[in-house]
């Protein structure tokens, strides 16, 4: 529970944000969802969220991934110190956007923020502003990334990682609009939150010869489809059903007439799973079994992986300390209970190197059309759920730093 002391501090130094900071985050919103950029390609949404924090005062942000940045804004206040990082990712989507009750609907052809990323982004800047109005009342540092590509490879979440971006720091908070919640509503979950996300390709190489003649050719079709069928079964029957994980195949290429026996096979799926050691448990299965399917069937087979996003995993108690501060803010009722996604947010490498948590957002809203799942052309989140997610997301931060500051922080 909150004690009384820290939630008596919230209230009178800085749980809310700086007058005039909503009209910035929903400036900022408009102004992404309306010129939408896809992954790695932010080169415009990287100089007007550059242009929003020098108006700030903020006038050297660091840039990374080419197309990202990030700030830091530095505590200026006593006690233990805490170094925050807080992601809002920034890239859009390849979708034609179909919202024309929209004022700021998408100006781009083509491209559209299907994910809520323009909302994500602008809650970043609400906790800029929120930490450079406050930064008398805390010790430590608040980062905020403003991070790209995370709809696509190369990812700006691997790169964050990688580039040593989370070196020096205590915890991480990322945040996702949720259309299965309604508005006004949050959800934040202990433990798995996504699941990580793997593609792989298998090439089955077999042998041609005359349709009329088969048994003089090696049927790389047969072979791939022994596999399509078998690799359910370390679903069904070599993994817990706790562990959820899903195996999909999503391409199916071989052949070249119908009178021929087919040499060579190429398939491509992904790999989801909640847990490194189920993840890399599959990894090592997937292998062994298109080997051995192969063998059986007198071809070959080559197996190529490519690691995505690991999952997002919540801590237990930065998870509690969230749980906390929306509910100061906006009282217990607002925090209702949700399930974990089979998708994935490469948030995961923050998680991966951070104890983290990861909130949702409601936004579905059936009074303003907002009722259809991301990655659709009708999706849509009011300003209303931004900025009451970016007050939620600041109340984070600073039960975080409050509770860093009495020593409550496992």
């Amino acid at each position: 529970m909150m004690s009384a002391t820290r939630n008596k501090d919230l209230g009178s130094h800085g749980f809310h944000l700086p007058e005039g900071s909503e009209q910035q985050i929903l400036a900022l919103r408009h102004y992404m969802h309306e010129n939408p950029e896809l992954s790695n390609e932010e080169h415009k949404t990287q100089a007007k969220i550059a242009e929003f924090l020098g108006h700030a005062g903020l006038r050297d942000p660091h840039v990374f991934h080419n197309t990202g940045l990030f700030i830091d804004i530095v505590g200026e206040g006593n006690g233990i110190p805490l170094n925050v990082v807080v992601r809002g990712d920034i890239d859009a989507l390849p979708i034609e956007e179909e919202r024309p009750d929209l004022p700021f609907r998408s100006r781009v052809p083509g491209k559209m923020h299907a994910c809520g990323h323009d909302a994500h982004a602008s809650i970043a800047l609400g906790v800029v502003l929120a930490a450079l109005a406050h930064r008398q009342h805390f010790a430590g540092k608040v980062r905020v990334v403003f991070q790209p590509a995370e709809e696509a490879e190369p990812l700006g979440g691997r790169s964050v990682a990688e580039q040593g971006l989370l070196e020096g720091f205590d915890c991480a908070v990322g945040m996702h609009v949720n259309p299965e919640i309604p508005s006004g509503k949050f959800s934040v979950l202990t433990g798995p939150v996504t699941k990580s996300a793997d593609e792989f390709q298998v090439t089955f190489t077999g042998k041609k010869s005359h349709a009329a003649w088969p048994e003089l050719g090696v049927d790389a079709i047969a072979i791939a489809s022994t596999f399509v069928t078998e690799v359910q079964k370390l679903i069904s029957r070599e993994s817990h059903a706790d562990e959820a994980p899903v195996i999909s195949i999503g391409r199916f290429h071989g052949g070249e007439a119908t009178n021929i026996v087919c040499d060579r096979v190429v398939i491509d799926g992904t790999l989801r799973s909640r847990s490194p050691e189920a993840r890399h448990r599959l990894r090592v299965r997937l292998q062994e079994l298109a080997e051995q399917i192969a063998t059986m069937h007198r071809g070959q087979a080559e197996l190529k992986l490519v690691p995505g996003e690991p999952a997002v995993v919540n801590n237990p108690d930065i998870s509690l300390r969230a749980r906390e501060g929306i509910s100061v803010l906006y009282g217990t009722n607002s925090l209702v209970p949700t399930r974990p996604l089979a998708g994935a947010d490469d948030f995961g490498f923050y998680a991966e190197k951070l104890p983290s948590v990861y909130f949702w957002f409601g936004c579905h809203n059936e009074a303003l059309g907002n009722r259809t799942h991301v990655h659709t052309p009708e999706f849509g989140v009011s300003d209303d759920d931004v900025l009451r997610a970016a007050r939620a997301a600041w109340a984070i931060v600073r039960t975080l730093q409050q509770s860093a500051k009495e020593g409550a922080l496992s």
